[in-house]
């Protein structure tokens, strides 16, 4: 059998291979374009919110450049990007549901949450220190070797011996309030907060005492 083309379906086959190939570059033409990420955005969102939208001033709860003086909220200076924005991502779910932030967190787009992200994450944070000379040997030890008779392993090996975390997978927690910290891992020991399994199991190993013993020596991680 002759499967040879003739030269009329050549130049069909040609013009057909043509449009494809046209086409495939009008597609590609069409691929969404990822928007600048601009800090300086953030910063202004921050500092002001949008009063038009109902939205306040971060810098309310959270304090200039994001060093929080207000115990009960946390200091964002210097956080990693990409906690910050899933962390405002997580509010918006079952995840993390924390009433004021919830709401706040959904009134921004996507894109505004990665903005404030950038703004904070490039700014300076503020030293904490612990306030308990009494159990600060204790917080240490669970920080830097864990409780082995318990499976609880140190903190250290996921944040750092600083605190200073690792980008993308830990946060940072070194000079956080103590106050805030303890409140984070008693929601994660609850069950309320849901977004990080390996959080969830570690904290409901800790005891009350245990959780207030590392979350002061956290305070003083420099």
């Amino acid at each position: 059998m002759n499967c040879a083309f003739s030269p009329f379906v050549k130049s069909l086959l040609a013009a057909s291979l043509a449009v494809t190939a046209v086409a495939a570059v009008a597609e590609v033409g069409k691929a969404p374009v990822a928007a600048v990420v601009d800090a300086a955005k953030g910063a202004t969102l921050f500092a002001n919110g949008d009063a038009a939208r109902g939205l306040p001033a971060c810098i309310t709860c959270h304090g200039p450049a994001g060093n929080s003086i207000i115990p009960a909220n946390p200091r964002l200076a210097g956080q990693h990007p990409a906690y910050l924005y899933k962390q405002l991502v997580n509010f918006t779910t079952p995840e993390r549901n924390q009433a004021l932030m919830t709401t706040f967190a959904t009134m921004l787009t996507d894109q505004e949450k990665k903005e404030v992200a950038a703004y904070l994450s490039a700014q300076a944070p503020m030293p904490g220190a612990a306030k308990n000379k009494d159990t600060v040997e204790i917080g240490k030890k669970i920080y830097r070797g864990g409780i082995a008779e318990k499976s609880v392993p140190a903190c250290a090996g996921c944040h750092g011996a600083a605190g200073a975390g690792i980008p993308v997978q830990y946060p940072r927690i070194g000079g956080q309030h103590q106050e805030y910290t303890s409140a984070q891992l008693t929601v994660f020991r609850g069950g309320t907060r849901k977004n990080s399994a390996p959080m969830t199991t570690i904290a409901k190993r800790l005891s009350d005492d245990e959780i207030a013993a590392v979350a002061d020596y956290i305070a003083g991680l420099k």
